[in-house]
C-alpha cells in the first residue's frame, strides 16, 4: 500500500462518511500509524495535530465509529473511512456530525438539531455554539 503522507507533512485528510447514509460525519488527520491501528482495530484512530498523538474516536464519548471500509483517492493523500456511528453523535459539541452549520448570507447558521448533550457527556462544555438550531427553509 502506497500512500502520500509527504503533501500533508506526514498527515492524510480522512473523511469519515456514515455507512447507510453517505453523510459526511467529521474530518480528522491519520498518520501511518493512526491508520495502521483504524485498519487493525476497525475503530476509527486519528492522530491529533493538537497534542500529538493518536485518539480513537469515541473514547471519553463512547461515540465510537466502526469501520466498515477505507477508500483512497485518486492521489493517495487522503481517506475515506466509511464507518457506522455508534451513538447519537459524532460531533463533540453534540450534534450527529461535524458538519451542523452552514454559510447562509455570510452567517453560520445551526441546521440540524442536537442528538445528545455534550454537558452530560463530556462533564463540562466543549461547546462553542450553544444557539439551538433556526429554521430558515429546507435543508438539502
Amino acid at each position: 500500500m502506497q500512500l502520500n503522507f509527504d503533501k500533508g507533512n506526514g498527515l492524510l485528510p480522512a473523511i469519515i462518511q456514515e455507512a447507510g447514509t453517505g453523510k459526511v460525519l467529521m474530518l480528522g488527520f491519520m498518520n501511518a500509524e493512526a491508520l495502521e491501528k483504524t485498519i487493525a482495530t476497525g475503530s476509527v484512530t486519528f492522530f491529533s495535530r493538537s497534542r500529538n498523538t493518536l485518539w480513537v474516536k469515541g473514547e471519553s464519548s463512547g461515540h465510537c465509529l466502526k469501520v466498515g471500509e477505507v477508500r483512497v483517492d485518486c492521489d493517495a493523500d487522503a481517506v475515506l473511512v466509511v464507518a457506522e456511528q455508534l451513538g447519537p453523535g459524532t460531533c463533540h459539541e453534540g450534534y450527529h456530525s461535524c458538519f451542523f452549520r452552514r454559510i447562509e448570507g455570510g452567517e453560520l447558521v445551526v441546521a440540524e438539531p442536537r442528538t445528545f448533550n455534550p454537558e452530560t457527556v463530556y462533564g463540562n462544555s466543549k461547546t462553542s455554539s450553544p444557539d439551538p438550531p433556526r429554521d430558515s427553509g429546507p435543508r438539502s
